[in-house]
């Protein structure tokens, strides 16, 4: 059974990003449609995939991670604007039998990604 996860880990601080708010949205006709809003949980996971089984399918997809929202709110001085607010990221499912794992490491100022297992 095909699974999407993602995994968040505030590497500023050496920690998970517990807290983060994550969003998932899907590419339809040309537009993105918001699937469902998350927040990760102590260990910087979600407490389930964020998709799996038949609501896994093959397309577009971006996840939208709130990076200066979560910083902010673990007490982290940023400047205003934040040098990143956002971080989305957009990623495509061609085998909807797999497992999709999307990993973020993030600090205020960086943030690098992977396809994990």
């Amino acid at each position: 059974m095909g699974r999407l996860s993602t995994h968040v880990l505030d590497i500023a601080r050496g920690c998970p990003a517990a807290g983060m708010r994550v969003e998932l949205s899907v590419l339809e006709n040309g537009a993105w449609r918001r699937v469902k809003s998350v927040r990760t949980n102590a260990e910087g996971r979600t407490g389930e995939p964020l998709l799996a089984g038949d609501a896994l399918t093959n397309g577009e997809y971006r996840l939208v991670f709130h990076v200066a929202e979560y910083f902010r709110a673990s007490g982290v001085p940023l400047p205003e604007p934040p040098f990143l607010d956002r971080v989305p990221l957009d990623f495509g499912i061609a085998d909807a039998a797999a497992h999709y794992h999307v990993p973020l490491l993030v600090s205020p100022f960086g943030y690098s990604t992977y396809r994990g297992s």
